[in-house]
């Protein structure tokens, strides 16, 4: 069972498609309705919704480009994409753990979460340690760069950031880095 936050396409640039091509099943959530009427075209027996999810159940900003952009966001300290200004729209944010109860979600074996430096605040609204997702990919984005590109990225940022620091202490391991996605493994799950 996956659950992709941020899941944007159900194809394209998607941590769970190959996943669900081999018959897994999941949870995709996005704060774009017209992605989640995709994943509802592409995906109908899994579990779409079109949420925002944050550390609390408030209304936030939105940082909005435009429908279908990968880069709308609930964090206002995202680089500029391509020199455009993003709307701000209001939108009402909801708790993950909230979410998984509603849905009764027991199990998760893999969490794929890109929120465009929102990631930190869907994880305080999670409760790693009851769910203890096997294998988790996290969009990881290091703002101390002068460009958001991997030829950019330095290690030693990964190792000092929040987000790492967050897996190492819940009991999980670095195992890789694609792109901008970190890799953590569960220590449970390790041989």
């Amino acid at each position: 069972f996956y659950i992709d936050i941020g899941c944007q396409n159900p194809i394209a640039n998607s941590n769970t498609y190959l996943l669900h091509k081999k018959g897994w099943t999941g949870m995709n959530i996005d704060l774009d309705q017209k992605n989640i009427d995709l994943f509802n075209l592409s995906r109908p027996n899994d579990i779409n919704l079109c949420l925002a999810l944050s550390s609390s159940n408030e209304i936030k900003n939105l940082y909005f480009y435009h429908e279908g952009s990968a880069v709308n966001s609930l964090s206002h300290e995202l680089p500029n994409y391509k020199n455009d200004s993003p709307t701000i729209k209001k939108i009402k944010t909801h708790i993950f753990n909230n979410v998984l109860e509603q849905y009764n979600i027991k199990n998760i074996d893999y969490l794929n979460i890109d929120v465009e430096g929102h990631e930190l605040e869907v994880l305080k609204g999670f409760n790693i340690k009851k769910y203890n997702p096997k294998v988790i990919s996290i969009e990881y984005l290091d703002l101390s760069l002068k460009k958001l590109e991997f030829k950019n990225n330095n290690i030693e940022n990964v190792l000092n950031s929040d987000i790492y620091n967050y897996f190492i202490n819940n009991n999980y391991s670095f195992v890789s880095w694609s792109h901008s996605d970190l890799i953590f493994i569960s220590n449970d799950f390790r041989d």
